[in-house]
């Protein structure tokens, strides 16, 4: 049986790990509000480059657009989104389990194809996932700790992106990641950057146009159009990569919360036996007072 000295720590214990739970759970919650500010933000800016596609495209046919921007005739590169740290549940297993089953569902459906994808993966512990059925990584970075990260990891992952675009003859980019739907909640995502598409393209070249006026550019316009498809694709790098931060984060408060629950019932179970124990301790020193009450009132009355 336990000693109250051993109960006491236990419950100590126990208490500053609630307390570090409270925390993790509050610094959680910061950033899931910090990273879908940055993702309304950018989709402000979203907006303001598909209306660069629209002037670009009022001018020019969708079918002027480069064949490898709009029809899939290459290879396939994924970037896969996961975590470095943990105490987030299934975030890397969900994750890296929609990326096995969208590449097999596609390579039972077209086995004459290139079905050996090339893979970025973002986060050391989603890398694991990966390595560990077998695959080999293109390259692997490291998860952003902050908004401004975010922007400095899209911008190192582009020229890859571009680099292995031109020597592996890459047409279509997928990128994988969990997008948060609740407070503690998320889904896995497979979002298509590339081609663009032509349906894709035409929509934004029909949009309706909120001004009277047109604005007008003096840049060569192929040279404009694929630096709009660069800032489309760091925008859409950076916002799967903020809402995958936020799904991490919001991982983390459901298991935080699995923690706090788990925690509230071990210190429920330590202070009864706690209570149990300094109440048999009681009764034992009591009944050792009445014994040798009894003795010595015993002992007095004796002749």
């Amino acid at each position: 049986m336990e000693t109250l000295e051993s109960l006491k720590r236990q419950i100590d214990t126990a208490t500053d790990l609630s307390s570090v739970v409270t925390t993790m759970k509050t610094l959680a919650a910061v950033s899931i509000h910090q990273y879908e500010e940055s993702v309304r933000a950018v989709r402000e800016f979203n907006r303001t480059v598909e209306m660069g596609f629209q002037i670009v495209l009022r001018e020019e046919s969708v079918q002027a657009v480069k064949d490898d921007q709009i029809e899939q005739g290459g290879r396939t590169a994924a970037i896969v989104f996961g975590s470095d740290q943990g105490m987030c549940g299934q975030f890397n297993e969900d994750i890296a389990s929609r990326y096995f089953e969208a590449h097999r569902n596609e390579s039972q459906q077209n086995k004459d194809g290139d079905s050996a994808w090339i893979v970025f993966a973002v986060g050391h512990r989603v890398e694991g996932q990966l390595l560990d059925a077998g695959w080999s990584l293109e390259q692997t970075y490291d998860v952003p700790t902050s908004v401004s990260d975010v922007t400095n990891l899209v911008l190192e992952m582009l020229p890859a992106i571009e680099n292995t675009r031109s020597k592996a003859d890459v047409s279509r980019l997928l990128v994988f990641y969990n997008h948060r739907q609740s407070a503690s909640s998320y889904d896995s995502k497979i979002l298509q950057l590339l081609p663009l598409g032509r349906e894709r393209l035409r929509r934004w070249r029909e949009q309706p146009w909120d001004s009277r006026s047109l604005p007008t550019y003096a840049t060569d316009r192929r040279q404009l159009l694929s630096r709009l498809v660069r800032q489309f694709l760091f925008v859409s790098l950076f916002q799967a990569c903020a809402e995958s931060l936020a799904s991490e984060n919001a991982s983390r408060i459901a298991a935080m919360q699995a923690a706090e629950k788990n925690i509230e019932e071990r210190l429920e179970e330590l202070h009864g036996s706690f209570n149990q124990q300094r109440q048999s301790a009681i009764t034992e020193e009591l009944i050792d007072v009445v014994t040798g009450f009894e003795a010595l009132k015993h002992g007095k009355s004796s002749p």
